[in-house]
């Protein structure tokens, strides 16, 4: 499948897909979409950035579609589970687009904001459900969501589901759906973990691989900028001085720096905020509105929106701070580059980082080139920390003495004998 229109999506589908200003599938998408369409269940294994959103959501809205159920007060006849809030309302987006002047209905449920609002919209019942585990089993326990009419089931970032303890409550959602059903599972990794899940929950899938698991968008234009902690705001300026960057994420570890880094960009006049788990959903919404918009520059971040944030525009992903997992980095700087752009993703390294460091090149099989531009140090490898060397300086003075210490002793000896030969005598 070259284009869309040589698909057996609806034409409607199709016109709408041409409003978005979409004619040509990316690899997932015209691998995933006919089998979907056929039935069948599909493992998607494709980094972020390749639209697995489109690779599944088309061709579940064609099947909906074509069966022409009726849903009952409460139910839903599409389950779509996702990790975070953001990338909850980002599907939601992107169907209720697909499903312009169509009689299909979608919800998004998530945590952060009153459910009240949430069981208004299930109580008439739902084509498409799109939910975050935590709440949609809240809502289950209350009766307000019920999933026994569910005739397709989709596991979005599954690895990141794992990594966020969300296992547990995915299994409880599994237990409670109809054994009659499709089941698509898209990750970006396939650890162990994902691979015992799929093993249990897919039957027969067609498996589609769209680039090697671990690596990351070739149009991305990586770097690593060695510096000294204190030099990583000095340096994000330096690069912010390039007025033609107008859209970029920096990621942070914690949701401490985050606040601080966006704080000191707004003391330098750059229109900026932070996101992370300790935001409430409208301040989360209201960040992402703005920057989307262009209102922001800069939106700091943690890795809770590194899967979460579907920006076309973003040109520049800076890693203030290196993750310590390594997957991170892929799904971090893969908010870039999206659906075939170019995009640069420049990493900040201290002298207490360069473990994460080798533990990413290693992840993505490449060493990341210096940008001898920023660049203030040597090359990580050739830097010791603080504790380092202060545990070298431990380690020969220790030496030092366990050398002398034998000359010293013998010395003492000589003299002892000395004096009780001349006492003898």
């Amino acid at each position: 499948m070259q284009m869309f229109n040589e698909s057996k999506l609806s034409p409607q589908i199709l016109e709408n897909i041409k409003q978005q200003g979409y004619e040509k599938p990316t690899p997932i998408q015209s691998q995933a979409i006919p089998p979907i369409l056929s039935g069948n269940d599909v493992l998607g294994i494709a980094q972020t950035g390749t639209g697995k959103t489109g690779a599944f959501t088309l061709p579940i809205i064609n099947n909906l579609m074509l069966s022409n159920r009726r849903v009952n007060k409460l139910h839903t006849r599409c389950l779509i589970l996702t990790p975070t809030r953001e990338l909850a309302g980002q599907i939601k987006d992107n169907i209720t687009s697909y499903t312009k002047n169509m009689k299909i209905t979608s919800t998004v449920v998530f945590g952060g904001v009153n459910k009240n609002t949430q069981i208004r919209q299930m109580r008439a019942g739902t084509d498409i459900l799109v939910a975050t585990p935590g709440r949609l089993l809240d809502l289950m326990s209350d009766n307000y969501v019920k999933l026994s009419q569910v005739e397709a089931f989709v596991l979005d970032e599954a690895d990141r589901m794992l990594d966020m303890g969300f296992i547990k409550d995915i299994k409880k959602v599994i237990a409670l759906l109809p054994q009659k059903k499709q089941t698509l599972l898209f990750s970006a990794t396939m650890p162990k973990g994902i691979l015992n899940l799929a093993t249990s929950l897919l039957k027969n899938p067609v498996k589609i691989e769209v680039t090697p698991q671990a690596t990351t968008v070739e149009k991305i234009d990586q770097s690593v900028v060695f510096s000294t902690r204190k030099e990583k705001l000095t340096n994000l300026l330096k690069i912010l001085d390039d007025k033609s960057i107008k859209s970029m994420l920096v990621f942070t570890r914690t949701k401490h720096h985050a606040n601080r880094v966006a704080e000191n960009l707004r003391k330098k006049s750059i229109m900026s905020a932070a996101i992370h788990g300790n935001k409430s959903q409208n301040a989360r919404q209201k960040a992402l509105s703005e920057f989307k918009s262009g209102k922001l520059r800069v939106l700091v971040a943690t890795d809770i929106a590194a899967r979460g944030i579907d920006i076309s525009s973003v040109t520049h992903i800076i890693n203030y701070e290196l993750p310590n997992v390594p997957e991170s980095y892929v799904h971090r700087i893969g908010r870039t580059a999206r659906a075939g752009r170019d995009g640069v993703a420049i990493a900040f390294c201290d002298e207490t980082e360069r473990g994460f460091l080798k533990d990413i090149e290693k992840f993505i099989r490449m060493k990341i080139p210096v940008n001898t531009t920023l660049s203030n140090q040597a090359p990580i490898r050739k830097i010791t920390t603080s504790r380092q060397q202060a545990n070298n300086k431990k380690k020969a003075y220790k030496k030092k003495v366990t050398k002398k210490k034998p000359q010293q002793l013998s010395r003492r000896n000589d003299s002892t004998k000395g004096k009780k030969t001349l006492k003898k005598s």
